[in-house]
Order: structure tokens, then sequence, then C-alpha cells
């Protein structure tokens, strides 16, 4: 991990709350960021309760397009309905490579290789 770019999607326990109790981001967050990862992360609503729980160095942006930017890989850990609407060309040039964790299993995976990413689910 050390010296690459992950951006996560999706900081809550589940979309449309701030819960942060139990949230996958907050066990996977600081692990990468130990393994010498930087880390930027967006959540339409979770942003002011994810501050109190993550390590400082991580990067809050303001948009899934601002997290994609020179990102190595983009991991989706919350089903906003939002990110299922996203661009894929536009987020996919923004990276560095067009690599995705889809956790949450949002999207179809024909349309995301399709659109020029190394796609992954996880569960399916």
């Amino acid at each position: 991990m050390k010296n690459k770019t992950i951006g996560i999607l999706g900081l809550a326990f589940k979309p449309n709350t701030d819960d942060m109790r139990e949230a996958p981001s907050v066990d996977i967050i600081p692990r990468l960021i130990d393994d010498g990862a930087c880390v930027k992360v967006y959540d339409p609503v979770a942003e002011e309760q994810a501050r109190k729980v993550l390590p400082e160095e991580t990067v809050f942006t303001k948009s899934p397009y601002d997290t994609a930017d020179d990102c190595d890989v983009l991991v989706v850990l919350t089903e906003w309905n939002e990110f299922r609407d996203l661009d894929l060309e536009d987020i996919r040039v923004r990276m560095n490579k067009p690599v995705m964790i889809d956790a949450k299993n949002i999207y179809t995976p024909r349309v995301v290789r399709e659109a020029g990413f190394t796609y992954e689910s996880i569960g399916r």
C-alpha cells in the first residue's frame, strides 16, 4: 500500500445516515494508512461523525469525483444512491489506475468493466 492512493466512497454503516457505529470504514481506513496508503474519502452525510473516529491523516473530499482524482483504487463501502449514478467515464479518467472494488455490489460488473475498469465485487 505504500505510496498508493485509495479512494473510499461511503463511510457510514448504511446509507441515509451518519451512523459510524460498526462501519467497515472505521476498521479499513486506519489499516490502509498504517500500511502507507494515502486515503481519500467521501460520504454525503457522515463526514462530521467520521472525522471524530478516523485518523487525522484521512483526506476528506467534497465529491466522489474529487475522491477519484489520482487514485489507484476506488472502494465503495456504503451503497448511497448517488454512487449508483456516477459518470464512470469521468471517474475512470481521473484515476491513476481504473480499479474499483465494490463491497456493496451496487454496480453491474459488465457495465463497469465496459467503462474500462478492473472491477471486483465482494460477496457476489
